[in-house]
This record gives C-alpha cells, sequence and structure tokens, in this order.
C-alpha cells in the first residue's frame, strides 16, 4: 500500500510488530509471539542467554547493589593487588589503612578479593568499622575474603564499578595490576569531566607508582594532553596519616558545597 505523505509515494513494507520492536522484510519470518514463547514451557532454552535476558539480569544486579549499598555511611573504596601476600609489606599497609579510615568513620569499600583487598577489609573490620567487599564472577580469584562484613556478588563489571564510584567519596590505589589501572583512569575520567566532584585519587605507594605518576607528568601534561587542574587530580603519598587527610579534606570541602 501507499504511505500518505511519504517521500515519493513509498510502500510500506509488511511488518510484524513485537512490542516496541518492528520486524520488516526478512525477519518477519521469526515465528511465534513473545506471549507464545513465554508460555510454551516445551519450547528451547536459549533465551535465558540472550541479549534481551540479560538486561534483565544487568537491571536486577543495580537493584541489588543500590538496595544493599543504600544506607552505607561515608565510605572509601580501596584498590589494590589480589595477588599480595599476607606477610608481604603492603598487606600490612593495607591493614593500617584500613584501620585508619574506619576510625574516622568511613566504611571500606573493595574488591572483595584476597591480598591488598583482604587487607584494607581486615583492617576496618578489627577496628569495628563497616567492612564492604564488591566481588566479580571471574575464572579465577573467586570468592569473597572472610573480613567482609557487607558483600555483593557481579556477574558484569559495569555494574560492580558503578557501585564503586556511587558509595565512596574518594578512592586510595595500593600498588596493583591491570583491574587496579582500569579503575584508577576510569576514576580520574570521571572526575576530569565532572561526572563525579570532590572525589580524590590517592596513588599510596611512591616507589610503585612513580614511573607512572612521572609519565603522567613529563609526557601526558608536558605534550598538553592534559591540563594542570588535570594532573592535580592525583595524589601521591607514602603516609596513611596523610591519606586519610586528603580523604578528609576532600569530604570536608564537598559538605561545604551540599
Amino acid at each position: 500500500m501507499t504511505i500518505q505523505g511519504s517521500p515519493n509515494g513509498a510502500e510500506r513494507p509488511q511488518e510484524k510488530r513485537r512490542g516496541p520492536v518492528v520486524l520488516r522484510r526478512s525477519r518477519l519470518q521469526d515465528p511465534g509471539t513473545t506471549d507464545q514463547r513465554l508460555l510454551d514451557s516445551r519450547g528451547p532454552t536459549d533465551w535465558v542467554h540472550t541479549d534481551p535476558w540479560r538486561v534483565l539480569r544487568i537491571q536486577s544486579e543495580f537493584v541489588e547493589g543500590f538496595g544493599a549499598l543504600a544506607e552505607v555511611p561515608r565510605a572509601v573504596t580501596v584498590f589494590g593487588s589480589a595477588r599480595t601476600p599476607r606477610e608481604h609489606p603492603e598487606y600490612e599497609v593495607g591493614e593500617q589503612l584500613g584501620k585508619a579510615l574506619a576510625e574516622i568513620g568511613c566504611a571500606v569499600i573493595t574488591g572483595g578479593g584476597p591480598g591488598t583487598m583482604e587487607a584494607a577489609n581486615r583492617g576496618a573490620s578489627e577496628a569495628g568499622g563497616l567492612s564492604i567487599g564488591l566481588g566479580i564472577e571471574l575464572p579465577f580469584e573467586q570468592g569473597l575474603n572472610p573480613w567482609v562484613d557487607l558483600g555483593v556478588n557481579f556477574r558484569y563489571f559495569f555494574a560492580r564499578k558503578t557501585m564503586f564510584i556511587k558509595y565512596a567519596q574518594g578512592f586510595i590505589c595500593l600498588p596493583g595490576g591491570f583491574g587496579t589501572m582500569d579503575e584508577l583512569f576510569e576514576s580520574l575520567t570521571l572526575v576530569q569531566t565532572k561526572k563525579v566532584t570532590k572525589f580524590p585519587v590517592v596513588l599510596f605507594g611512591k616507589s610503585y607508582w612513580q614511573g607512572l605518576y612521572d609519565w603522567v607528568r613529563d609526557t601526558m601534561h608536558a605534550s598538553g594532553k592534559i591540563g594542570d587542574k588535570d594532573l592535580a587530580l592525583l595524589h601521591l603519598t607514602d603516609d596513611v596519616d596523610d591519606a586519610v587527610e586528603i580523604v578528609q579534606e576532600a569530604y570536608r570541602a564537598w559538605e561545604e558545597t551540599h
């Protein structure tokens, strides 16, 4: 048939509607209806692995995360390697940091895994603070460490990352690998673009982070890829009290504007 008012009197192709989805041409061969597939228990089960169904799983992860963390007090997310042995000095530093944050009334959020994450959770828990672990389904390094008081497990990294940012007032990055680097630069990007405000990013461990910091300063900043304010987002320290004070100062500044 001809569509009235359409350019060149174009003919509307035959179509089928499935809710908000319009099917035309070769897609018309898609059999059945949504209700039919829902009610027909004899049908195939491949639908549980399709993208539309994954949307509901993703939605459920956000709902569970928001529900579990909605009443968390002010918090700091601590990142670091899952591969740090308990006898390593970095593990001890993680414990000290978790304890110090708990003592100023901050919950401690980590990825919930072993190593440095476990250390920060342990320090916070043993100091009487709230120790939170946001786990992720991986082929390795799975399971929440025993010092997590409140834990949420995720299938999807992006849902988990939202929780790291939404419920924290700052990031402290201890020495870590790709995961730590991923979270570090994502947080810097969100602060730089003002998606989050008054959000300090602390690099703890000068001997580990100095090379990266120098490259950011001497290459990225020197070539004009980032500005003075962007470079100032990074705080490099070896001192637990200094890291905690950076977080406190940023929080006080946030309170003044809210």
